[in-house]
């Protein structure tokens, strides 16, 4: 029990997690005042479903996890993890968007509408957004930051300095993780803009970069990475043997999250074709559109919609 009683620190992102779930109730009441007892029931729900990403994310950084991760290097891997995949998944699901901006007052919300979407001098603004956007930036973005992270400097760097710990290498996790899973799953109001193939695509691929970088600190190298895991007092455990648990956990656990999210793309697939036979049909060619985007699915025309 000493494991989990002891070493949690007091880092400033309790406070931020603390005004963000002031803000986001103070939004849900606002949006209850104009919504119907079903809206507010799922709202609620999505509301319960972010706040799990929010105690995940402290676990991560100020439970004895963050204090084990800077003797272990198997327990940073964890929390890598974590970080990386789970909590912007959570954030996703839980789609917080629209309650964080109802949080403002209307003439605040009405003054920076107005200033990103109706002003000229913005439009590099609206630019940039739909730039970063991008699902293959995105993708680019995630496994980019997660090789970029795992380069010895830069993570003996993050190790020696909280800062750049906390700030930079978890903020980076958690910004190009949530516009990764903005790819995959939709969040009111924000949909994605790919179809099944290109989400089964880019799954597969991240979690094959995951799998290589595994591979690469475990079976085809013979010498510890890092040198913040030399000599570590009290630690026993040989920071090589150490970084090929760690190298094991991060091959093993991507398919915790992976293999669910593919399952999940699957079956919504299959509900919105209708039968595993259409969804072949389509991946085959054998239809006239293809699963490359949602826009690319067109209803029959009938006389009404003419």
């Amino acid at each position: 029990m000493n494991y989990l009683a002891h070493h949690w620190s007091a880092d400033p992102m309790i406070v931020v997690v603390a005004l963000t779930v002031v803000a986001h109730e103070i939004g849900l009441s606002r949006l209850a005042q104009r919504s119907t007892t079903a809206n507010q029931r799922h709202r609620r729900r999505r509301a319960l479903v972010f706040y799990c990403a929010l105690v995940l994310l402290l676990l991560a950084i100020v439970s004895p996890m963050d204090y084990w991760s800077g003797r272990y290097f198997f327990v940073h891997m964890i929390e890598h993890i974590i970080v990386t995949f789970f909590v912007p998944m959570l954030i996703v699901s839980g789609a917080p968007w629209i309650p964080l901006l109802f949080a403002l007052p209307v003439s605040a919300r009405r003054r920076i509408g107005r200033f990103l979407f109706l002003n000229d001098s913005t439009r590099w603004l609206r630019g940039l957004g739909c730039f970063v956007r991008n699902p293959w930036l995105a993708l680019a973005l995630l496994n980019g930051a997660m090789l970029a992270w795992h380069v010895p400097a830069l993570f003996d760097l993050a190790e020696r300095n909280e800062f750049v710990h906390v700030w930079l290498m978890h903020g980076s996790f958690v910004v190009t993780g949530t516009l990764f899973w903005l790819q995959i799953y939709p969040s009111s109001p924000m949909k994605p803009t790919k179809g099944p193939v290109w989400k089964i695509g880019a799954v597969v691929a991240t979690n094959a970069v995951m799998t290589i970088l595994a591979i690469s600190m475990s079976i085809l190298t013979t010498v510890s990475w890092y040198s913040v895991y030399a000599h570590v007092p009290g630690v026993t455990l040989s920071p090589f043997a150490d970084q090929q648990i760690g190298a094991a956990i991060l091959w093993v656990c991507g398919d915790f999250w992976a293999l669910p999210t593919l399952a999940i793309i699957i079956r919504r697939t299959i509900e919105s074709e209708g039968s595993i036979g259409n969804v072949l049909d389509r991946l085959t060619g054998r239809s006239s559109t293809l699963l490359l985007t949602p826009s690319t699915a067109r209803a029959p025309s009938t006389d009404s919609d003419r």
